[in-house]
């Protein structure tokens, strides 16, 4: 029997950054576990140096060139005034804003809808080992 449902959950991730860290699968099982069938899949990353996108996820070495192309656009050797927290924070801020700290992602057939090469990935902007918690929220027919 089919039934609409509102679920939440959340995946903590510790990560060594600067990288790129694949939540693809970790967020499918989530939703195979609820037994999510057709709607609509959140993601919330809930901090301000790292974000989510989606994108290419077949070749890894499209994530070093991603995490090189962002270190361009802000790199860490910039004069930011903001460096109480290290020459990495204001870095990794600017990269979050150009990025998304959230997503929204269609569930059709129990799947995330996601094109043949793409992935949900946690770009991390920090040096330091730091725990990243993504909130997930799915509200759609489950059964």
């Amino acid at each position: 029997m089919t039934r609409l449902v509102q679920e939440r959950g959340e995946l903590t991730i510790d990560v060594a950054g600067p990288a790129i860290v694949d939540l693809t699968q970790q967020v499918g099982e989530w939703l195979t576990k609820m037994r999510a069938r057709d709607g609509l899949l959140t993601a919330f990353l809930r901090h301000a140096s790292a974000s989510l996108t989606i994108q290419e996820n077949a070749d890894p070495k499209v994530r070093a060139d991603l995490l090189d192309a962002l270190e361009k656009l802000a790199p860490e050797a910039s004069a930011f005034r903001g460096d109480a927290d290290g020459r990495d924070d204001w870095p990794a801020h600017v990269k979050s804003m150009l990025t998304s700290v959230s997503l929204s992602i269609p569930v059709f057939e129990r799947t995330m809808a996601l094109g043949q090469w793409q992935g949900l990935l946690l770009i991390e902007h920090r040096r330091r080992v730091t725990p990243r918690t993504v909130l997930l929220h799915f509200i759609g027919s489950c059964g």
